[in-house]
């Protein structure tokens, strides 16, 4: 069987972003049925990567809530802390569309983060929450006080975290185009998280 082989190195352009182009120019060409073509290289140790990292996503979110569980003692409260998590990656989704950085392997090493940063938030407001309801008080009335309460703290830790990481989403340094779309996974998805988790897991 006869083989070309077509070789390029990308510059100014992510690798996903890359392929996807390519994917598209391939689909709009008459192939014979006969031939095959196939991206290698890089492409395919990326789709691997994917595949060992979306394991470790959802490993580091089981092992967060069996520590919750374990220190809660209920699985009903670390079920409703977990709930940051898609709120997290709206911030995601968002803060990728605007720098118009695709999902990569970097991308998804700022998810694995995110997910033990975000919860932080909603562990400060439902510790609270639950020391308030064995005092006595009512539960309206827990989360009121646990809001205006924890409201401070909240958003200092989620400012720190989002300052301590914006050089990096700036871009600033060698290097810098590779680490940036973690960091800004990690601000979009801390940002959008934190601004909602005031308003959802009450409520929740």
């Amino acid at each position: 069987q006869r083989v070309a082989l077509v070789r390029a190195n990308l510059k100014g352009h992510d690798l996903g972003a890359a392929s996807e182009d390519i994917d598209g120019m391939i689909r709009s060409l008459n192939i014979p049925s006969d031939f095959a073509v196939d991206l290698a290289g890089q492409n395919r140790e990326m789709a691997l990567s994917f595949k060992s990292l979306r394991f470790a996503l959802l490993l580091a979110i089981f092992l967060i809530y069996l520590v919750m569980a374990s220190q809660f003692e209920s699985l009903l409260h670390p079920f409703v802390i977990m709930f940051t998590i898609p709120l997290a990656l709206i911030g995601v989704v968002f803060s990728l569309l605007l720098t118009g950085n695709a999902l990569s392997v970097v991308v998804f090493i700022g998810l694995i983060m995110l997910v033990g940063i975000v919860v932080n938030n909603a562990i400060v407001l439902i510790d609270y929450i639950n020391r308030l309801r064995r005092k006595g008080m009512a539960k309206l009335e827990a989360v009121k006080e646990a809001g205006q309460v924890r409201l401070r703290p909240i958003l200092m830790t989620t400012l720190t975290t989002a300052l301590g990481l914006l050089p990096l989403a700036l871009g600033l340094g060698e290097g810098a185009e590779v680490r940036s779309p973690m960091a800004i996974t990690v601000i979009g998805g801390l940002l959008v998280s934190t601004m909602l988790t005031l308003v959802v897991i009450p409520v929740v």
